[in-house]
């Protein structure tokens, strides 16, 4: 049920950290991968052809571009496309009285603005697949946040998008699963990645953090595998609509 042999999936931000290993996952687990990237994932690719995987890599600002472009690019690479992983993202830090215009929307061009325009343009070409005969549907994984459940502090614009992921995820899977399309969002805790190095090198905000923590330590790449495989297979053929917190019990507390 978890076998993905066959399978393209396209993965946003796959260069490094949570999309890496993601990307690498579902190459393990039989796909083919498509990055979408502003920096060149060559270590990724390396490590995906290891595993006899087939890796293309569409360098791209998912601020700026157009997504039916990369979805007909990733298409072409491979001959089809199965899976969406929308994990790309920047987040900006600041007081909300201080919070500018231009990180309010640089945020929010990247973290919401392109998963919804990735998300139609993977959902058109996963119909006009099925209406082929070449696939039954299609899985599409968003990354949410924490914050798609509680407000955090000085990271207003980052916490309206994935706040939007959340809700969007939820409308696109009401919407899509006529065609069979499952809509899905993982929402990690805090993660050792670049995104929290900020944190991490602050001592005292970051034993406050795994104070709160029940697993006691920050997330890794790797604890995204599994759910990542999960909710892209066939095992998770009748899960939609849902946000699954990989967060080491934060939420929980």
């Amino acid at each position: 049920m978890f076998d993905l042999s066959g399978k393209v999936a396209v993965v946003t931000g796959c260069n490094t950290g949570l999309g890496q290993g993601m990307a690498l996952a579902l190459a393990q687990a039989g796909c083919d991968i498509v990055g979408l990237n502003i920096v060149p994932a060559d270590e990724t690719a390396k490590a995906a052809k290891q595993m006899g995987r087939r890796f293309q890599d569409i360098a791209t600002d998912l601020s700026k571009a157009k997504a039916e472009d990369l979805i007909a690019r990733a298409t072409a690479a491979f001959g089809r496309v199965d899976i969406l992983v929308n994990n790309a993202g920047i987040i900006r830090r600041a007081d909300a009285l201080e919070f500018s215009e231009r990180d309010w929307d640089d945020v929010i061009a990247v973290d919401l603005k392109a998963v919804f325009f990735l998300a139609q343009a993977a959902a058109r070409q996963f119909i006009r697949q099925q209406a082929a005969g070449q696939s039954k549907g299609g899985r599409i994984i968003n990354t949410a946040s924490l914050l798609s459940f509680q407000g955090g502090i000085r990271v207003p614009s980052y916490t309206a998008a994935k706040s939007g992921v959340l809700g969007l995820t939820r409308l696109l899977a009401n919407e899509w699963a006529k065609y069979a399309i499952t809509v899905n969002a993982i929402a990690p805790g805090y993660m050792d990645t670049d995104n929290t190095a900020a944190l991490r090198a602050d001592a005292a905000r970051s034993a406050e953090i795994l104070a709160r923590i029940p697993l006691g330590r920050w997330g890794l790449p790797a604890d995204l595998a599994g759910p990542v495989v999960f909710l892209a297979s066939d095992a998770a053929a009748y899960v939609t609509g849902h946000a699954l917190a990989v967060d080491g019990g934060w939420l929980a507390r």
